[in-house]
């Protein structure tokens, strides 16, 4: 059904400032493809030392079955000896690394094995170089310690594309038109087909200006999408807004704002598509750099 006449422009534009979803920090952080792909990795190397002892981490050499295409182990001692690696970084065999810092001066390194050595592993992020786009990217890192050794997988978080968002935006507009209910609970099944990596969906109803899904935060449904702002306190008011307000039937539109990546746990610059479906607001967006 379509909003009611009475809907005011005010409500209508306000709704745009939920589309930016102030309450980013409550937001959870996802465990992207590459991720759990690195994950699975790193636990093989785990599984190898444990039972071959730091010898074992001669095996993590290039081309050896501890590269997953880009994804590949390496390993170092806690008293800064490189040992290993699969990938680039194999240079630094047999140097120590404890003064290694990236391009901003992180001792990534060291840092790495103060937390081996408190928590016994965690997560890194530091800047490495990516031959692909031929720049320094944030890379994340995930480590454990076994023994004396620090074992480590590191992955670049993926970026969804303009194209997947508008992909994913007309899966979700034609879920909301064939079974409006189903689709609002899949959009936020995860692991589901409408969240992928920094993917998801989120509807708004425009007579009450409440979310009725977020993909990203489900803690959001049920509360009032006005009353929120972006990361910079900024309501934002476009065009398309007003459009959607005076009820133009199957208007596209797209928007920009600052929002908290659910893959990365940054706030980042985020580009939006968006559409006007019986009276809901429909939207995917995507990240970028």
């Amino acid at each position: 059904m379509k909003p009611p006449a009475s809907t005011s422009r005010r409500a209508a534009l306000g709704l745009l400032s939920g589309l930016v979803l102030g309450a980013a920090s409550a937001s959870p952080r996802y465990r992207s493809s590459q991720e759990a792909r690195a994950q699975a990795l790193l636990d093989r190397a785990v599984a190898h030392l444990r039972q071959r002892g730091e010898a074992g981490a001669a095996d993590f050499g290039r081309q050896s079955d501890f590269v997953d295409r880009d994804l590949y182990v390496y390993a170092l001692r806690t008293d800064g000896r490189f040992l290993a690696s699969g990938g680039a970084s194999a240079a630094l065999v047999g140097e120590n690394v404890l003064g290694v810092t990236d391009a901003t001066g992180k001792k990534y390194f060291s840092d790495m094995i103060a937390q081996g050595r408190a928590r016994g592993g965690g997560r890194i992020e530091y800047l490495w170089f990516d031959a692909v786009d031929g720049r320094d990217r944030p890379k994340q890192t995930l480590f454990r310690k076994v023994g004396e050794v620090i074992v480590a997988v590191g992955f670049y978080p993926p970026r969804a594309t303009p194209v997947e968002a508008k992909a994913m935006l007309r899966r979700a507009v034609k879920a909301m038109r064939v079974d409006e209910k189903a689709a609002l609970g899949a959009f936020q099944a995860y692991p589901g087909p409408f969240i992928r990596d920094d993917l998801y969906v989120f509807v708004i109803d425009v007579a009450s200006g409440r979310f009725l899904a977020n993909g990203a935060n489900p803690t959001l449904v049920g509360t009032d999408a006005r009353a929120l702002r972006d990361s910079e306190g900024r309501p934002i008011v476009t065009d398309a807004m007003e459009a959607l307000a005076r009820g133009r039937r199957g208007a596209r539109r797209e928007v920009a704002y600052s929002w908290r990546n659910p893959v990365t746990g940054r706030i980042e610059s985020k580009h939006t598509y968006f559409r006007a479906v019986d009276g809901k607001v429909v939207g995917v967006g995507y990240f970028t750099r």
